[in-house]
């Protein structure tokens, strides 16, 4: 054991400046600057808690400001989506805008005085027995804190999917992380693979640029209406799960939406014998709210599929049979985590999928001061409550006592 010289660091916007040295961090390190680490880190200043958050990309929230297609909405009203301590303005629609959005979020970071280190890149993290700490590795410095939280949420890597004879295919195949709008494919055959919200959304844009979209959906899944009886769909669950069990909230669900959007399955839309918000609370599987998508499937505008066979030239099969030709392939088959790839020696996250092995409302803790904040499967409602939750235990914790032990007698191997 050697004694090894750390720069102590009081102000988080002062540490990309040193480079040379173990920094020994006072309070939590937060990795992620999405909503989840913002929200963290404002609940923790509220407490007194200076935090360091660690982002890899040059801004905050770089899936939303660089990986979102155009006409993005929030697809739950606005109060379902602010986070802890500060409200969306009052003037803002119930559904807020991309840019909405990001307004809002910068706005979040400048009361706060929240300031990441950006192009961050963490390599590795993992907790020092020795010395009681843990040691987060970027490509330019080493972190030492008493607590870790991550805050890269669930959407960190594109996922995409392996057709066979994907070299074959003669048109573009591309992530919805690389789709912005459908400039660009007028008069064109695209077909969009996935059929969640994004992919719901992506097939009604490209019908309002004048393409010719069709959808394959491989899965059963839901579709809600976006509001009912004057109210959004999912603000009316909320309620109702105040006084009725969730089985019994799905069944009066299914049959308000089989009234106002029909029965869907002979539009190739099959339901899942798991009602919506049981199915979401079991698997994660979020129910597909429709903010026009159904009427274009209706009208033929939009063609649904099975699932892929195998790619051609611009031919698709599929896997009942049927072929047909394609100009272009978007993939929005959604993102997964990247915690395995670099959160080391740690129960607490899954390696199979990069999430907490503990579901609600246990997944937010972990031992040895680690913490998670955005991996409910709840969105950003699921993230204020995480983030407040996290902030309220790293504060008890946080006494004048405690932070200056943190400062004396640090050991590495």
């Amino acid at each position: 054991m050697e004694e090894v010289e750390f720069k102590k660091v009081h102000d988080p916007s002062n540490i990309a400046t040193l480079p040379d040295h173990p920094i020994w961090v006072p309070g939590p390190v937060i990795v992620g600057a999405g909503p989840s680490g913002l929200a963290a880190a404002a609940c923790l200043k509220s407490h007194g808690v200076p935090t360091t958050i660690l982002e890899q990309s040059n801004c905050i929230a770089s899936l939303w400001q660089s990986k979102t297609y155009d006409r993005l909405r929030l697809h739950l009203p606005k109060q379902f989506c602010q986070l802890p301590l500060m409200p969306f303005p009052l003037d803002f629609p119930t559904y807020p805008t991309k840019q909405q959005f990001l307004t809002y979020l910068e706005s979040y970071a400048k009361k706060f005085d929240l300031k990441p280190v950006f192009n961050a890149i963490v390599v590795s993290a993992e907790f020092d027995i020795e010395c009681g700490f843990w040691k987060v590795k970027t490509k330019v410095n080493e972190y030492f804190s008493r607590w870790l939280i991550v805050a890269t949420g669930e959407n960190a890597i594109e996922v995409v999917p392996k057709f066979e004879g994907s070299n074959e295919f003669n048109g573009p195949i591309v992530h919805t992380s690389c789709y912005k709008s459908g400039e660009g494919f007028e008069n064109k055959s695209v077909l969009v693979v996935g059929c969640g919200n994004s992919g719901m959304e992506v097939c009604l844009d490209l019908c309002n640029f004048n393409a010719c979209p069709s959808l394959v959906v491989r899965d059963s899944l839901h579709v809600l209406p976006q509001e009912m009886f004057g109210t959004s769909t999912f603000g009316l669950s909320m309620w109702l799960l105040k006084y009725l069990p969730v089985r019994i909230v799905d069944q009066l669900l299914l049959f308000a939406s089989h009234f106002f959007i029909g029965d869907t399955s002979h539009l190739g839309l099959h339901r899942p014998t798991i009602g919506p918000l049981e199915l979401k609370r079991l698997s994660g599987k979020t129910p597909v709210l429709d903010v026009g998508t159904l009427a274009k499937i209706k009208t033929g505008d939009i063609k649904v599929y099975p699932g892929i066979k195998r790619l051609a030239c611009k031919i698709v099969e599929f896997v009942d049979g049927s072929k047909d030709n394609f100009d272009a392939i978007i993939l929005a088959t959604g993102y997964s985590s990247n915690v395995p790839t670099w959160l080391k020696d740690t129960d607490f996250f899954s390696e199979k999928d990069g999430f907490p092995k503990k579901t609600i409302p246990e997944g937010w803790k972990g031992k040895n001061g680690l913490y998670a904040v955005g991996f409910t499967k709840q969105g950003l409602l699921g993230t204020s409550a995480d983030a407040s939750r996290v902030a309220a235990d790293i504060a008890a914790q946080w006494t004048s006592d405690g932070r200056c032990e943190f400062s004396q007698g640090i050991k590495t191997i």
